[in-house]
């Protein structure tokens, strides 16, 4: 429950209504990132629903920013344009509130990212929490002080130590005024003061001495806590609280950027006198005294505790074995990722890979620095994962740092050749994305590398699709996969079965673009029903999409809708916002050959928004143009132009899960 700040939260209200950027600005502590979330909640429904959030502090460095407040925005580029400019496009006149979240360690960067936004977005609000203003004109600068002791602290400290269980004792509540006086009314102290009272009462807690890791020893201290160390202060009872297999966990778990599981704590942090076993007790004690964060089922380390754990980790003489250690940690996740990338796991990776991004980056900067070999692989299999997920500006920086880097020969270097050509077809920069399929194609065949040539066929066929050669793609493709299939069996080292599968994929769609339509819903229907026996869900919604195609243009409208749906079902399984406007394209086609206009406006409505966050125009091989045109003439005629765009107009703006949801068969909300 949020207490107090009826007065700031009034202030910031009536300055977001004259100012577009509004600065929060306090001591570490003080409370601003919750007092912002309670701004975001409260604000009116339409500004509210457009709140985007970006948490600065999960960034170790500057280069990152734009394409944090892109994810943020729910933008999944495939374009080769910056990500800043991609930002400034999409918000363009829409009225939106941007929140950056924690940004002093970033403050240069987040002030020229906060100049440009608002120099291009009219319509566009900024909230930023920091411990320094931008120093921009009209900025607004609301200063955030800590609470009343005597009142909303007090209130908040026996809040947090009822929900903790850790209630005073009658005899000491007379006390609690002169805890939150001594703690100055900083609500993250009071929280870890709440939380140490598990073990200390009150009387014990203003006995004990301050603990400021940041003062040297001969430094002359005040005779009581100031407003920069007092949150350190609590900090230290905390940890003087701790046992030492809880202060050691605390440390270690200061090299993790965002959120992370009870698995994750003890993969990492495991080792020495911290036992595997130890690991799960010792985060449960660290959740008891409020230093780590619990929601639902994953923890997080607010960016303060983080620093304070970093401090002792460094004084452990720990730090640079457990950047190694982590870095590594995320290496073996990509290579299980990778290697399980066509089981039932698939979706579960999608998933991990996405929300470990800050992770992911720490560990490739690590690399960069220590093991560029480590570096090149890491690229190359996150490249794919985040190519897919709307990550294809990190993947393309990350594969281009990593390969000149790294001057090896072999086929992890080679893959990474490939990945890139990916990013760049995907972004639609035909020319250097072939000019790498070739690369990628001569050394497969000069090697004889099988599964390179696989992979290989797959970049250079998306090439010739994309850019309406059909036939060449086929014949490149049945090539690749003969040469595949006379490699022999699985002991005899079958190539990998990701790289022939997406192969065999992308031939349903050279086969529909040659018009060989009878082998494609054939083929489809194979591959289709192979992945569902894997529990695949990317290709299968792929072999879906060639199927509804296929329906479509032999004018069955019943069996495109049922693909077009189980398409859209398989990219929400993954998040794929691509595939999922892609889709929502197909279903508003289908909808349109069976006769229902109402349906096919709001299902191109939908797929619009989409392919906005996307920042590419309707895309998908040139062959379904046609399709989608032939729809939305027939939409037009059944429900009239004028409704028609009505329709669609109303569900760009709608709600897209449940536009979503109607689409998977729900009931329309429109």
């Amino acid at each position: 429950m949020f207490v107090g700040r009826e007065r700031e939260l009034a202030e910031l209200e009536g300055a977001l209504k004259g100012h577009r950027l509004v600065t929060v600005t306090g001591v570490a502590g003080v409370g601003k990132t919750r007092l912002v979330r309670q701004l975001v909640e409260l604000e009116p429904p339409g500004a509210a629903a457009d709140a985007c959030w970006a948490d600065v502090w999960q960034l170790t460095e500057e280069g990152m920013l734009a394409a944090l407040v892109a994810d943020a925005c729910g933008l999944s580029d495939h374009t080769p344009r910056m990500p800043l400019d991609v930002i400034c496009e999409w918000i363009g006149e829409r009225e939106l509130l941007i929140v950056l979240d924690s940004c002093e360690h970033l403050l240069t960067a987040c002030r020229q990212l906060v100049e440009v936004l608002l120099n291009h977005c009219p319509r566009l609000r900024i909230v930023a929490t920091t411990r320094e203003r931008f120093q921009l004109i009209d900025e607004y600068v609301a200063v955030i002080d800590p609470l009343p002791c005597a009142t909303d602290a007090a209130e908040l400290f026996l809040q947090r130590a009822t929900e903790s269980g850790n209630l005073p004792e009658p005899g000491d509540l007379n006390r609690v005024t002169e805890l939150c006086t001594y703690l100055d009314g900083l609500p993250l102290a009071l929280e870890l003061a709440a939380g140490a009272l598990r073990h200390s009462t009150i009387e014990e807690l203003l006995g004990r001495p301050r603990h400021d890791l940041s003062r040297d020893e001969d430094e002359v201290r005040p005779v009581g806590p100031q407003h920069h160390d007092v949150l350190r202060t609590a900090m230290g009872w905390s940890h003087e609280l701790c046992t030492p297999k809880e202060r050691l966990l605390w440390a270690r778990l200061s090299v993790i950027r965002g959120h992370f599981d009870a698995d994750m704590a003890a993969a990492l942090c495991a080792g020495g006198p911290l036992r595997t076993v130890d690991v799960g007790l010792a985060l449960a004690g660290l959740v008891d005294k409020s230093v780590v964060t619990r929601r639902d089922e994953r923890y997080l380390l607010l960016d303060t505790v983080r620093e304070y754990g970093r401090l002792w980790l460094d004084e452990l003489g720990e730090l640079d074995t457990m950047a190694t250690t982590h870095a590594t940690y995320f290496l073996a996740q990509a290579r299980h990722a990778d290697a399980t990338w066509t089981s039932a796991e698939q979706t579960g990776w999608y998933r991990t890979i996405k929300e470990a991004h800050p992770d992911l980056c720490a560990a490739l900067d690590h690399f960069l620095a220590r093991d560029v070999e480590d570096a090149l692989e890491l690229s190359t299999l996150t490249g794919f994962y985040w190519t897919c997920c709307g990550h294809a500006h990190t993947a393309q920086l990350y594969l281009s740092r990593t390969l000149k880097a790294c001057d090896s020969e072999g086929p992890t270097r080679q893959r990474a050749v490939w990945a890139l050509g990916l990013t760049h077809l995907l972004q639609g920069n035909y020319a250097t994305g072939t000019h790498l399929a070739r690369q990628c194609l001569t050394h497969a065949r000069s090697s004889g590398d099988t599964t390179g040539l696989l992979r290989a066929a797959y970049l250079q066929a998306m090439s010739d699709l994309l850019q309406g050669n059909a036939e060449e793609a086929l014949k490149l493709l049945d090539h690749a996969l003969e040469a595949a299939r006379a490699e022999g069996s699985p002991a005899a080292g079958r190539p990998a079965p990701q790289a022939e599968m997406m192969c065999r994929m992308l031939r349903l769609f050279a086969l529909t673009g040659s018009g060989l339509l009878e082998q494609s819903h054939e083929a489809a229907q194979g591959l289709r029903a192979e992945c569902v026996t894997m529990g695949e869900h990317w290709i299968r919604s792929y072999a879906d999409y060639q199927l509804c195609v296929v329906a479509l243009l032999e004018q069955n409208s019943e069996l495109a809708l049922e693909h077009a749906r189980s398409m859209l079902h398989a990219k929400q399984q993954i998040g794929d916002t691509f595939g999922i406007a892609l889709g929502l394209d197909m279903l508003a086609a289908a909808f349109s050959a069976n006769g229902d206009g109402h349906s096919a406006a709001l299902a191109s409505g939908a797929g619009q928004r989409l392919w906005e966050a996307v920042g590419h125009p309707q895309r998908g091989a040139p062959d379904v143009a046609p399709l989608r045109e032939a729809g939305e003439d027939i939409a037009r005629r059944l429900v009239g132009p004028g409704a028609y765009d009505t329709y669609r107009r109303n569900a760009a703006h709608a709600d897209p899960g449940a536009m979503l949801a109607w689409a998977a068969g729900g009931e329309a909300p429109l």
